[in-house]
This record gives structure tokens, C-alpha cells and sequence, in this order.
């Protein structure tokens, strides 16, 4: 009998020791909503289902997603951010998003967008997401950051920003993390061993990964950058199909050449060998692949930018003064500078060129496809490829 009440009471005290434990962890998060994934219509802005989206490799050519997860007025430390036009501590003027008439306009153009009924997949739930497509969504713990990366719009050097925030590589140089995005090698920034993403939650945590993500969203700055949808198609195009690319060859470019190339007999086995030969999918095929039925049948397609309430949305266009802005509303650009580097600069003039041997059907059938990506990120129609090539 003492045995047992030995047991209970052991039991007893245990359980208060986790309940104490799970009390001090939920308090120093900042907040506990017993639950944080409940289907809250006012705070959910849809997703776009109707049109199919290329997977992650294929370079950003996917429909956007958009709600919930609630912010708050925190900043990266998880202190109240100031007014607009207050000053810290210091005396120094703080950067704060309602400041930046920018910022205030493409979140309104969202929620505007969003809040319409005839927007696609507006009622799909964030716990509907499987984890695999969650993978584009990078966390770092240490300065409280999300960002969804997008390929084709800075990618790169954005993965090389995370890598030196969260110390995630070594330089074989010095032997230390590296401390200058610009120094991390741009070809190891797309491994995913050095991101912690939201797709690799279930394998730390377990059952508990939707709650832990749920309570990140809702506490954590959120950003990601886009830049106009035509232009990158065009781009992931160019990246893609324009010089041999084996896995793209091998998974796309096969597929492409036999379904819409009007090749005769056997393609050759390697990229290489079919571009020795002048043999590559043309723009045409690609957008004839894009806009085919079929593709989404046949090939699982991730989108890049799921359910999620961001708190900056840089374009690629301002780049160069969105980073800026971004590096100091994270409080982070004491540490490190945006990497001034190349980058991507297929322009949008050259739209013209590249539609003009498309058929008119099909490039109203491609806006189609894309429309919620021109609207809910405020780029205007593009009625010179629509309607006066």
C-alpha cells in the first residue's frame, strides 16, 4: 500500500512539474490559444486553388495562397513596436510597417482581394496543408523570423541572409559561421539540410508541429517578396529550359518535347546531348504544358505561398530599398548587409517579345491561370500582352 500511494503521489508532483513547465513555456511565447488552428473567418484570407502550380524547383511559377494566423504589433524581440513616427529608446526614429505607405497599401490590396466571394479556395483551413507543402516556409527561432522564399524572385541571396542569421554553415576559412551573406557560397544556400522549415516540424515535434507553427505565425515577422507573374514565367523559363538542366531535362523538359514537340522517335537520354542536337522546348510548349489538364494529374504541384498573414511583402522590383526597409524592421541590419550581388533581371519589357508568338487564346488562358497572383499583389493587368502584340 505505501508502494502505491508512493506511486500516486510521485505522479502527482510529476504532472504539476509539466504543467509548470508547459505554463513557463506558453508564457514566455508570448500568448496560448488553447486553439490556435479553429477556423476563424475573420481572420482567414482564401487560397487560390484554380489554377495549378509547378513544383518548388520549377522556379516560382505558382498561384498564390494567402490568411490566417493573426499577427501582433511585435517586433523580431517580441517587444511592442512604436507608432509610426516614434522613436526608441536610443532616440532613433524606428522603422514600424503602418510607417510605410508601401507595406500599408500592398497588405490592403490583399485583404481587399481576399475578402471577396468569388475568390478561389477561400475556405481551405491552415490544418488542411500537408507538411510536404510546407517546405518553402524558413524559420528562424533565434531572431523570431518567417520567410517564405519564392524562387526566381532573390531566393538566393534571402537563403544566404537566413543562413548567416541562424549561424546554420561553417566557413571552411575560418571555421566559425559565417557572419557576410555575401561570403556564403550561393550554390549551398539551396540545400535544405541548412534550413529549419516548417516542413521538418512533424519529425522535431511530432504531434505537437501544428500547434508550435500555429504559435510562430501568430508571433513571428513574416515576409516574402514577389515580382510580376508574366515576368516570372518567363524567368523560371529562361533558368530552367534555357541551357541543360539534367533534372529538368530528365522530369520536364522530356515530357514537354514528346507531348507538344513533335519530336520522331526517341529524344536522347541527357540534356546535353538534346541541346547538341537543337533540340529543347520552346515557349510555346511550356505554356501548352502549363495550360494542359493533364500536368496537374500527372505531376503533384507545391505551392509556394500558403495561408499565411504576412507582416512585409518586398517586391523585386524595389529590391534594393525594400531589403533595406526589411533589415531594419527586423532589427537585424546591425549584423549584416542585404548581399549586393547580380541579380535576376529579366526585364518586363521584354513580355512583348517573348508573347508575341503566342496565340492570343492562350496567353488570356495564361492571365487566367495567374489572375490571383496579378491582383492580390497589386500588378496591374497586362493589356499589352493580352491585347496589342
Amino acid at each position: 500500500m505505501g508502494t502505491w500511494r508512493g506511486l500516486r503521489v510521485a505522479f502527482v508532483v510529476g504532472s504539476l512539474f509539466v504543467i509548470l513547465l508547459i505554463i513557463a513555456y506558453w508564457d514566455d511565447v508570448g500568448g496560448f490559444d488553447l486553439y490556435p488552428l479553429r477556423d476563424r473567418k475573420q481572420e482567414r484570407c482564401p487560397q487560390t486553388t484554380a489554377a495549378p502550380t509547378l513544383p518548388a524547383s520549377l522556379a516560382g511559377i505558382s498561384t498564390t495562397t494567402w490568411a490566417p494566423a493573426g499577427t501582433t504589433n511585435k517586433s523580431a524581440e517580441g517587444r511592442e513596436r512604436p507608432q509610426p513616427g516614434s522613436e526608441d529608446k536610443d532616440g532613433d526614429e524606428s522603422p514600424d510597417l503602418a510607417g510605410s505607405w508601401d507595406q500599408v497599401a500592398r497588405k490592403r490590396k490583399i485583404v481587399d482581394v481576399c475578402a471577396g466571394d468569388d475568390f478561389p479556395g477561400r475556405t481551405r483551413a491552415f490544418e488542411e496543408i500537408p507538411n510536404r507543402e510546407l517546405d518553402h516556409l524558413i524559420v528562424d527561432d533565434t531572431h523570431q523570423i518567417i520567410y517564405c522564399y519564392v524562387p526566381k524572385v532573390a531566393c538566393t541571396n534571402w537563403k544566404r541572409v537566413m543562413v548567416v542569421l541562424s549561424q546554420s554553415l561553417v566557413s571552411p576559412v575560418s571555421g566559425k559561421p559565417y557572419t557576410d551573406p555575401e561570403s556564403v557560397p550561393p550554390d549551398l544556400v539551396h540545400n535544405s539540410s541548412l534550413h529549419l522549415t516548417f516542413a521538418k516540424f512533424w519529425r522535431h515535434y511530432g504531434s505537437l508541429s501544428r500547434h508550435l507553427m500555429a504559435l510562430k505565425l501568430q508571433h513571428y515577422t513574416k515576409f516574402l517578396f514577389v515580382r510580376d507573374p508574366f515576368v516570372r514565367l518567363i524567368s523560371a523559363f529562361r533558368n530552367k529550359f534555357g541551357r541543360p538542366n539534367e533534372d529538368f531535362y530528365r522530369q520536364f523538359g522530356s515530357v514537354i518535347l514528346r507531348r507538344y514537340g513533335n519530336v520522331s522517335g526517341s529524344l536522347p537520354e541527357t540534356a546535353a546531348e538534346a541541346f547538341a542536337a537543337g533540340i529543347k522546348p520552346t515557349f510555346q510548349q511550356f505554356v501548352s504544358y502549363l495550360l494542359d489538364a493533364e500536368t496537374e494529374k500527372e505531376s503533384i504541384f507545391n505551392e509556394h505561398w500558403r495561408q499565411v498573414k504576412y507582416d512585409f511583402i518586398g517586391r523585386l522590383e524595389t529590391l534594393e530599398t525594400d531589403a533595406e526597409y526589411l533589415l531594419k524592421l527586423l532589427r537585424v541590419d546591425h549584423l549584416l548587409r542585404f548581399p549586393s550581388g547580380a541579380r535576376n533581371r529579366t526585364a518586363a519589357s521584354w513580355e512583348r517579345d517573348w508573347f508575341a508568338q503566342i496565340p492570343v487564346s492562350m496567353r488570356t488562358e495564361l492571365y487566367e491561370l495567374y489572375r490571383p497572383d496579378f491582383e492580390l499583389f497589386g500588378y496591374p493587368e497586362p493589356d499589352g500582352v493580352l491585347h496589342h502584340l
